[in-house]
């Protein structure tokens, strides 16, 4: 599943996708649900998939005068507001496949209504208000203003048990990825120039250079900071050692480097 999310309204577009869908299937997808709905974007967040880094996709989105900035390497969290939305989502499948029949694909239209109708506290209403200027007419209040549904009564009683149901599935994952966020939120920041360590990962070449074995640090460095990126992020001066290691790392795997004072 593609997940695009307005940084501004916090709205939200969860379309069904394969997950070895090409890059042109991934780019009908873009031009159907988001350029036609929205126009096109200024600049776009999105992880390190081969698809958003494919030199098609990237041709296209210089075409429309969008800038691509993806996510930090091997941190893509550090997009985190779509981050959030997209294990809040899981959450809510998890939910859908629990209390409905058939397949998760049926319910999803009714899942990103219900999460575009949820208040937001960061925005202090819901996305679809943020983005329309007015509040949306959902289902739920048919009956309250009077209007004659035009499906038929038991279509639009099971269509209102369904919103309701998925909104207290929302409520119940916001709450629990708030939960989680809070207690791994930990305040730390550095300023350019300032020297740090670097946490080792196996993966794509961030290993350990220069010493092995069981007993070689965790950390290597320490490294200069030549860029902050965003809140989150930092751009440090590699050596020759990691030319082909992407140079920008997320905050959580940085160690301050306090250098002898003698």
């Amino acid at each position: 599943m593609w997940v695009v999310v307005d940084r501004l309204t916090k709205s939200a577009h969860f379309i069904p996708m394969r997950v070895r869908g090409s890059v042109d299937h991934l780019a009908d997808l873009y031009i159907r649900d988001v350029v036609r709905l929205h126009g096109v974007p200024v600049t776009i967040v999105s992880d390190r998939d081969p698809r958003f880094t494919a030199r098609l996709w990237q041709s296209l989105q210089s075409a429309l005068g969008t800038k691509l900035t993806f996510s930090t390497a091997y941190h893509p969290q550090t997009d985190g507001q779509s981050e959030r939305t997209i294990q809040i989502l899981k959450d809510m499948l998890r939910g859908c496949v629990l209390d409905f029949s058939g397949t998760w694909e049926r319910h999803l239209p009714l899942v990103e209504f219900a999460y575009n109708n949820s208040f937001q506290s960061s925005i202090g209403m819901a996305p679809f208000e943020a983005l329309y200027g007015r509040p949306c007419r959902s289902p739920v209040c048919w009956a309250e203003v009077g209007d004659a549904p035009l499906l038929g009564p038991e279509l639009v009683r099971e269509t209102t048990e369904k919103v309701e149901l998925i909104r207290r599935r929302l409520v119940t994952a916001q709450s629990r990825q708030k939960s989680y966020a809070d207690r791994r939120r930990r305040p730390l920041a550095f300023e350019v120039g300032d020297h740090v360590f670097l946490k080792i990962s196996p993966r794509r070449g961030l290993m350990r250079f220069g010493k092995s074995g069981k007993l070689s640090p965790r950390f290597i460095g320490p490294f200069e900071i030549l860029e902050r990126i965003g809140e989150v992020a930092y751009r440090l001066a590699l050596p020759p050692q990691l030319s082909g290691v992407h140079d920008v790392f997320h905050v959580s795997m940085l160690r301050k480097y306090e250098p002898d004072p003698s």
